[in-house]
């Protein structure tokens, strides 16, 4: 008897092949200067704060273009949005390793961000649930459990290719990959002609006609806590050695410790899989907050950092996914694309202006008062979570949230 054959999803395929995108794509850019700004600042004499500010100057790019490349994804499906995207952050890689001054170092960071707006988790999960539809959730799930591995993956590469070849050189190597392993999987292995989103199932839910303005609740409270974590997020990234440094931790013990974040995220987003979208986004939203502020309160209150930081790291992991999931039940998948577009903007600005924020409190005030700053600023998500989630009950007598 011929044993059943194995069934894929309908998005594996899809899903997988963008995954391996996303790890190259986080990790050649957002995590890029985790490991090249030292040799980079060596190299070239320009000052730690200059280099920061290239990567705040390509979010800053890169959430303008947000909505123009949600309205692209919605009209044209994401292939050719995520193989421009690949095109832009290898020409941005070139460009930065070759640049010899500063204005050039910051010309490469523009073509960076433009490439990151067509590159990264929002352009990706607008073009899932271009796809999909409402199904496209466990493809982004899928998805976020690869690009938990981005700085796993590319951190060591990247430092072994500064060792071998020099920041130069790992630059270049980055753009050599994009054109001939990323670029191709997007114009080989996605869908080469947009796909209709499935209909909607929920009759009693009829997707909107146009996209949410702001006066909606429940686009707020997304925004509200879009960026929050966003400033939390990336000023943790990037000044997570110095405020464990103050702590009394060893700068090789606060990069160790810094390492669980990334296994943490992953373990989370494998539970979060194992749910099998059974629950309503809204409670893996409201898991992602409370986890990340138990995070940051430990740190505040003196806990173990390896505690804190693994409870932060699982909440960063869930935001992952429900910064996709959570739109696309609230407003449907017709307009999908164009949404996160929207909501992408200013998550983005903030994130690029977060780094700047946190070195000055942390050169005016000091590690702890950012700290607490910190623990502020991850309060707020909470309770616009209990915002939504109250306004999602009062709107539904019945709900199934």
């Amino acid at each position: 008897m011929r044993p059943p054959a194995l069934r894929l999803s309908p998005w594996t395929g899809t899903a997988s092949a963008l995954g391996v995108v996303e790890i190259f794509a986080w990790g050649s850019t957002y995590y890029l200067m985790a490991v090249l700004a030292g040799p980079m600042a060596a190299d070239t004499g320009w000052s730690p704060g200059a280099i920061a500010a290239g990567v705040s100057v390509g979010l800053l790019v890169s959430g303008l273009s947000a909505p123009r490349v949600g309205r692209l994804i919605r009209r044209t499906g994401g292939r050719p949005v995520l193989a421009a995207g690949m095109g832009l952050i290898a020409a941005g890689l070139a460009l930065l390793g070759l640049a010899e001054s500063l204005p050039v170092y910051f010309a490469a960071w523009v073509v960076l961000g433009l490439g990151m707006s067509g590159g990264l988790y929002d352009a990706a999960f607008s073009t899932l649930g271009r796809l999909f539809g409402r199904d496209a959730r466990a493809a982004i799930t899928q998805l976020t459990l690869w690009g938990g591995f981005a700085s796993t993956v590319c951190w060591p590469l990247s430092a072994w290719l500064v060792g071998e070849l020099g920041w130069r050189g790992a630059c270049l190597f980055y753009a050599a990959l994009h054109v001939g392993v990323t670029l191709p999987i997007c114009l080989l292995l996605l869908p080469r002609a947009p796909a209709v989103a499935p209909p909607d199932r929920d009759a009693a839910q009829p997707a909107p006609e146009t996209p949410p303005s702001l006066l909606d609740v429940r686009l707020l409270a997304i925004l509200a806590t879009g960026v929050t974590f966003s400033m939390v997020s990336a000023i943790l990234a990037i000044h997570l050695v110095t405020l464990l440094s103050a702590q009394g931790y060893q700068v090789a013990a606060a990069i160790a410790v810094g390492t669980l974040i990334g296994p943490a995220q992953v373990a989370a987003r494998v539970g979060e899989m194992m749910g099998r979208g059974r629950h309503h986004p809204i409670w893996t939203m409201g898991a992602a907050t409370t986890l990340v502020l138990a995070g940051v309160a430990g740190l505040v209150l003196g806990a173990p950092a390896s505690a804190a930081l693994i409870a932060y790291g699982a909440g960063n992991g869930l935001w992952s996914i429900a910064r996709g999931v959570l739109p696309l039940a609230l407003f449907g998948p017709e307009l999908y694309a164009e949404t996160m577009g929207r909501i992408a903007k200013p998550v983005l600005i903030a994130g690029a202006a977060a780094p700047t924020i946190g070195a000055l409190i942390i050169d005016t005030a000091g590690p702890a008062v950012m700290l607490d700053v910190l623990a502020a600023a991850a309060l707020v998500p909470v309770v616009a979570m209990v915002v939504l989630a109250a306004h999602l009950k009062a709107a539904r007598p019945a709900p199934s949230i």
